[in-house]
């Protein structure tokens, strides 16, 4: 296998703190570390504080008041429902191919006798042995870290999400057996929501709200005005280590940060069908 993958630059915590201490945690915004989630907070005003950690860290950060919003696995959401509220009109959306959920191996998933799983993100996962079960197959899953070179020196398939997936891929198409985002709309004929936009249940929904309207005209800038677009594209690529045309076709053609009406009926498939949630999720925000 190629070792030609770039280095990534994994952003870490990034606080700005407000003056009014009484009103730190609720001025702070969670954010995956990865560039899924650079249109919605690429220029907020310093009134927000950015926390940025791996998917599955955010929810617990999120559950113990270190910010007030945070995009979080929706695995982990359909785990916390009695905790949480989803904010309306955001998440993080698989356009069929994501590009960046994918399982490479030197083999077909079909002959895979085990595969290594990530400790980053419980909707990859969750997500991946639903098929396994759709198609009849049984690998053994073998929970590792996230390094695509020891995953599948150790098992014959590796699960990687975010920048990585999309830097593994660009450096060597030929060992991508499956995006698990176009997978589950081939079956469902839904888009895949792999992260939704959540809060606490006893927040203050008036900085909820404010959180929620100031992401969401982040990102509408970003689709509206090319020199935005452009300029977070740049930085995305300079961030991740992966080229400018392959972060322009991400956002084009493969992610996206709107919840459409299809969007949530694949959202409400997903908790039902795969994490076996029985009530409907509850929202904050006015829809789009």
């Amino acid at each position: 296998m190629p070792s030609t993958i770039p280095l990534l630059s994994i952003k870490i915590f990034v606080f700005r703190w407000p003056d009014s201490e009484e009103m730190s945690w609720e001025r702070v915004l969670g954010r995956v570390s990865f560039i899924n989630c650079d249109p919605v907070f690429h220029s907020l005003d310093d009134r927000w504080s950015i926390l940025a950690a791996p998917p599955s860290w955010l929810t617990g950060h999120l559950l113990r008041k270190d910010c007030i919003t945070a995009p979080i696995p929706t695995a982990d959401y359909a785990s916390h429902q009695d905790e949480l509220v989803l904010i309306s009109d955001i998440g993080i959306v698989g356009r069929e191919e994501v590009g960046s959920v994918l399982l490479f191996g030197n083999r077909p998933l079909e002959s895979m006798r085990d595969i290594a799983l990530p400790s980053d993100s419980s909707t990859s996962r969750k997500l991946l042995t639903w098929i396994l079960n759709e198609r009849g197959l049984d690998p053994k899953l073998v929970e590792m870290g996230p390094d695509i070179d020891s995953m599948l020196d150790n098992c014959d398939g590796a699960l990687i999400i975010g920048d990585r997936a999309i830097s593994a891929a660009y450096s060597d198409p030929s060992i991508v057996q499956m995006d698990l985002s176009r997978e589950w709309t081939d079956i469902t004929g839904y888009p895949m929501v792999f992260g939704v936009f959540a809060a606490r249940k006893d927040s203050h929904m008036g900085y909820v709200n404010e959180a929620r309207e100031a992401m969401l005209e982040q990102y509408y800038r970003f689709l509206e005005d090319e020199q935005v677009k452009m300029s977070v594209i740049d930085n995305a690529s300079r961030n991740a280590g992966i080229s400018v045309d392959r972060v322009s076709a991400y956002f084009d053609h493969e992610v996206t940060n709107l919840m459409d009406e299809e969007s949530l009926r694949g959202l409400e498939l997903f908790l039902g069908k795969v994490c076996g949630v029985e009530s409907p999720p509850s929202w904050i925000g006015p829809s789009i």
